[in-house]
C-alpha cells in the first residue's frame, strides 16, 4: 500500500482547559479529496491551522510526503508543496485580480514585498498568476480591481493564490462560506475539476457539497475524530447522526 500525503500521528491541542485536538490520528491520501466535518468548536480550523503550520500542537507529528514537518514554519511547509486558504479572505481590495495572485507567486518564491512596484510587471510571477486565474474562472477579471469582485470570485481569487504556488495539497477552510446557491455551485463544480490536480483536505459546514465532492470523510466532536470513512459509511453511522449530522439534511 502506498504512504499517504498526509500522516497526522497523536496531533494535540490544548487552551488551557479546552481540548481542541484530542489524540487525533489520520491519513490523507495522495489524489482524494478528504473532508473535515464537525459542529462549530469542534476543533476543525485549529487542526487545518496545526498542519499548515501557523500553531504548533503539544504533542503528536505531521508527517507530509514522508517528512516530518511537526516544527517547521509555514514557509518551508510552502515550499514542501502545502497551500492553505482562509475562512476569511484576505486580499489586496486596491489590486487588481492578477497583481493578488502574482504576490502569492512572488512570497512563495521567497521575496521580499519590498521589490513588489518593479516585480509587479516580471513575466515570471505574471505568467503563473494568469495561469492560476484561467484555472479558477477568472481569466476575464485578471484586470479587475479586488474591490470591484464579489464575494464568490474573491473565494475563486483566494483559490487562484493557492494554487499558484503549484501545491501538492491543498487545505480548503470553508470555500463556500458565505456564497449563495448558484456561487456554491460553481464552487462545487471546480472543486470538482481541482480534485482531479491535487490532492485536498477541505473543511467545510455545507454537506450537500461535502457529500458531493468528498472521496473520504472525517468528523471530529469536542476536537476528537469519532469515525472516518467513505461517504455512505458516514452518512448511515449511527454516532455521527447523533453527533452531528443529525442537525441538518444530509441528502446529497
Amino acid at each position: 500500500m502506498a504512504e499517504p500525503l498526509l500522516r497526522i500521528e497523536g496531533l494535540a491541542k490544548h487552551f488551557g482547559g479546552v481540548v481542541a485536538s484530542d489524540n487525533i490520528t489520520l491519513d490523507v491520501a495522495a489524489g482524494e479529496l478528504h473532508a473535515i466535518i464537525g459542529p462549530n468548536g469542534a476543533g476543525k480550523t485549529t487542526l487545518i491551522t496545526q498542519l499548515a503550520g501557523e500553531l504548533t500542537p503539544d504533542a503528536g507529528r505531521v508527517i507530509f510526503a514522508g517528512e516530518d514537518i511537526t516544527r517547521l514554519p509555514t514557509p518551508r511547509r510552502s515550499a514542501l508543496g502545502l497551500a492553505r486558504s482562509f475562512q476569511i479572505t484576505s486580499l489586496f481590495a486596491d489590486f487588481t485580480a492578477l497583481d493578488n495572485v502574482a504576490l502569492a507567486v512572488q512570497a512563495h518564491a521567497g521575496h521580499s514585498f519590498r521589490f513588489w512596484q518593479p516585480a509587479r510587471r516580471a513575466a515570471e510571477l505574471r505568467e503563473p498568476a494568469r495561469t492560476a486565474l484561467a484555472r479558477v474562472g477568472l481569466a476575464a477579471r485578471a484586470d479587475t480591481l479586488v474591490a470591484r469582485l464579489s464575494h464568490g470570485e474573491h473565494r475563486q481569487l483566494e483559490l487562484a493564490m493557492a494554487l499558484a504556488t503549484r501545491p501538492r495539497l491543498l487545505l480548503l477552510d470553508e470555500p463556500m462560506a458565505g456564497l449563495g446557491p448558484e456561487e456554491s455551485a460553481r464552487m462545487v463544480a471546480l472543486l470538482r475539476e481541482l480534485k482531479r490536480e491535487v490532492t485536498i483536505l477541505l473543511i467545510e459546514h455545507d454537506m450537500a457539497a461535502v457529500f458531493a465532492l468528498a472521496d473520504r470523510i472525517s468528523v471530529l466532536v469536542y476536537g476528537r475524530l469519532i469515525a472516518s470513512g467513505a461517504p455512505e459509511a458516514i452518512r448511515a453511522n449511527a454516532e455521527v447522526r447523533k453527533a452531528y449530522l443529525g442537525e441538518q439534511s444530509i441528502e446529497a
